[in-house]
């Protein structure tokens, strides 16, 4: 497990250097990717006195990428883990997942909506019964690789069961891709993905 590297001011504005920002709020950038192809995500806590402060959102991002290659699902690769100056931030580089998001893939029609959703409902499936409960599971954060695998980026937003999980956490998990679908105007019906049998995930 990758243990935190204090980063300089200095060593950060060279880190950033030629890098495009990919995300952003009120407080700054969110995520670089870097000229090396890398990524930097920063980290901010947001209050003085939070579970955040014995563990670190960053710490846990790089905790549940570490959890989901030991059961086989594809996700990025975290390399360093910093402290910043400043000590509320916090950030990982890390090496991105390759391939592209299948929110990209659908909108510019390489991939359709039908062909689609036997690999994905799998693929959510095997995530259920592996215990992922991936509030943030989305299109957008779904990659399929060069290889046609799939595997999961963005993934702060994540809590790991020992168990799979509950019929209630699956309703959350819907709730919070239909809604995704609702918001980026994807109007794609996705029953199929959350009504196959469970002891025969390919049966949809």
């Amino acid at each position: 497990m990758l243990t935190f590297t204090h980063l300089s001011a200095a060593d950060f504005s060279t880190l950033i250097h030629n890098a495009k920002i990919l995300e952003q709020d009120g407080f700054g950038p969110k995520v670089y990717h870097l000229s090396d192809g890398n990524m930097l995500k920063l980290f901010r806590r947001k209050r003085l006195f939070s579970s955040a402060l014995l563990r670190p959102h960053s710490q846990r991002f790089c905790y549940n990428a570490a959890c989901l290659e030991a059961r086989g699902i594809r996700t990025l690769k975290p390399l360093r883990l910093y402290r910043l100056e400043n000590p509320a931030w916090t950030a990982v580089l890390y090496s991105p997942l390759p391939g592209e998001t299948l929110s990209k893939l659908l909108r510019e029609g390489a991939l359709t909506w039908s062909a689609t959703i036997p690999e994905l409902a799998t693929f959510i499936y095997n995530l259920h019964q592996n215990g992922i409960y991936f509030r943030s599971l989305h299109l957008g954060n779904i990659v399929r690789t060069p290889d046609a695998q799939l595997g999961l980026i963005d993934i702060a937003d994540m809590k790991i069961h020992r168990r799979p999980l509950s019929k209630h956490l699956v309703q959350r998990n819907r709730e919070h891709f239909e809604k995704y679908l609702r918001k980026e105007g994807m109007l794609f019906d996705s029953s199929r993905l959350w009504a196959f049998d469970r002891k025969k995930p390919h049966a949809i």
